[in-house]
């Protein structure tokens, strides 16, 4: 775990904890190992510590209505509950964690600094690259 700032590269480097309003950085990927191009960027919203559930109801119908119109403008792809119910996971059309993060504070719940942000950029699974003959060492399929 390496700390910058306020923002927290946890166990993957590939990982960003931070609290709102905290500038976001760069992901370094482990040496020797390629990094997927990033297609989404998934982002964990979780209910801060101390927030009341009646402070996230009163915003929730301006919440659920951003939510919305993110998806049909393309920005929000998925959408999932958190099973602990303390928050949402979204797969946001984005190449990197601050084009997301530029999306989400657009957000109700957001603006009022209500939710921790984790950023997870992700891209497609790279082991499958030896299937396809583009990795070192990898056989080609005809």
């Amino acid at each position: 775990m390496q700390v910058v700032g306020k923002e927290v590269l946890v166990s993957k480097p590939e990982i960003l904890v931070h609290e709102a309003g905290d500038q976001l950085a760069t992901p370094r990927p482990l040496s020797g190992v390629p990094s997927p191009k990033t297609t989404e960027v998934m982002v964990i919203l979780t209910a801060k510590q101390g927030v009341t559930l009646d402070q996230i109801l009163r915003i929730m119908p301006a919440e659920i209505r951003a939510t919305v119109k993110l998806y049909l403008e393309g920005k929000i792809r998925q959408w999932y509950s958190k099973g602990d119910g303390r928050g949402v996971i979204f797969l946001i059309d984005a190449e990197t964690a601050d084009e997301a993060r530029t999306v989400i504070d657009t957000m109700p719940l957001s603006k009022e600094d209500l939710m921790d942000h984790e950023y997870i950029p992700v891209g497609p699974l790279m082991p499958l690259m030896a299937l396809v003959g583009d990795g070192p060492g990898s056989p080609a399929i005809k």
